[in-house]
């Protein structure tokens, strides 16, 4: 048979399908562990030494307490409007320099690419920006959390790479019609590259989701905080004592561990929703621009 693969062919399948069996169960575990954790019983979880394969005296008291908690409601509230209104303000201007930037008749195109791919090796630092967006009045907004990331390098160059494929004989036509460069970037280029625009919302939403560096050191109110910096306190400076108002005081600290993997849980699953709608996208638009035909 032509197809019938050899002995060393069918080890390395073998193999290689172990290893990769390996690796996932490896990086899905700690989640599992976390959620198992989540929804079993806190002298249970404070007793267990060994692996978490299953909820053990299953009880929703953690998330009960979490829900409960306002701060944990509005940091929701204030983490879906950075991350809804900074990845379309992200979308939008990196689309518009990504499209200026392939132009192929655009002046100092060479020296402005230069100029933005040398900010991936060397910033100003925390200190001077922390004063420009002082003196831009941003300091406790929430736009301090936007605007300063309004573009990134790396994906504005990504971007970019994925409009040059776009050809320009589709640019010619529609000046022709009498297109402008709005109508051309918003009606020709983005839906050809909806790849690419995919790979940007789910490279920004995350960046938006996961970001608390940034809220922690702009940020002063804590009716502004992102879910991430609430989480901080939780994890790192064991600030649970909020969320358990009305628990006797010897039961805190068991039932404080299960509250730490509810909020885990709770600020990780939406955007573990995100990807698989992405995923197709994935792929291609992260390749755009590695193989030239």
């Amino acid at each position: 048979m032509l197809n019938q693969k050899s002995i060393s062919e069918r080890v390395f399948d073998v193999s290689n399908t172990a290893l990769m069996i390996i690796i996932a169960l490896g990086t899905l575990y700690p989640l599992l562990y976390v959620l198992f954790a989540s929804f079993s019983s806190p002298m249970e979880v404070m007793q267990n030494r060994g692996l978490f394969l299953y909820p053990k005296d299953f009880t929703l008291e953690a998330y009960r307490l979490v829900f409960h908690n306002p701060n944990i409601k509005t940091a929701y509230i204030n983490t879906m409007f950075y991350v809804v209104v900074g990845t379309v303000f992200n979308i939008f201007m990196t689309s518009l320099g990504a499209y200026a930037l392939s132009r192929r008749n655009l002046m100092w195109k060479n020296a402005v690419m230069f100029m933005i791919v040398f900010t991936m090796f060397f910033e100003g630092g925390l200190i001077p920006v922390y004063i420009l967006i002082d003196n831009l009045g941003m300091i406790n907004t929430r736009w301090a959390l936007i605007i300063p990331t309004a573009v990134s390098a790396f994906n504005l160059i990504i971007m970019r790479t994925s409009f040059q494929t776009v050809p320009v004989s589709l640019e010619e036509s529609a000046r022709i019609d009498g297109a402008n460069d709005w109508t051309i970037l918003f009606r020709i280029i983005l839906p050809l590259s909806l790849p690419v625009v995919a790979v940007m919302v789910l490279f920004y939403g995350v960046f938006h989701w996961n970001s608390w560096f940034s809220a922690l050191i702009y940020l002063q109110s804590r009716d502004l905080y992102p879910m991430q910096l609430i989480l901080r306190e939780i994890l790192i400076t064991n600030d649970t004592e909020n969320m358990l108002t009305g628990v006797s005081s010897g039961d805190k600290m068991p039932i404080g561990e299960t509250v730490k993997y509810a909020t885990i849980i709770i600020s990780t699953i939406p955007i573990l929703f995100l990807y698989p709608f992405l995923q197709r996208y994935f792929v291609k638009g992260v390749m755009i621009g590695a193989i030239k035909e």
